[in-house]
């Protein structure tokens, strides 16, 4: 019985920097509606799940991105 291959962190993987200052970045991991994707969908490691909630928190809060999308 073959194994599935091992999920690797698109964050760890390529170096990418979570930051509020690029909010295109961060959109990635949101949803059309606005939400945070959970790990499982985002493909990231807990270290950078958290990483970017906070991020994208502090964007929210200056106004870089929106907190709810209008359907």
């Amino acid at each position: 019985m073959r194994r599935k291959p091992r999920r690797v962190c698109e964050v760890c993987k390529h170096g990418i920097e979570l930051t509020y200052k690029r909010p295109e970045e961060l959109r990635r991991y949101m949803n059309r509606l606005g939400k945070i994707l959970p790990r499982r969908v985002s493909r990231l490691c807990a270290k950078h799940q958290r990483r970017l909630s906070r991020e994208i928190k502090r964007a929210r809060v200056m106004a870089l991105l929106p907190y709810e999308v209008e359907p």
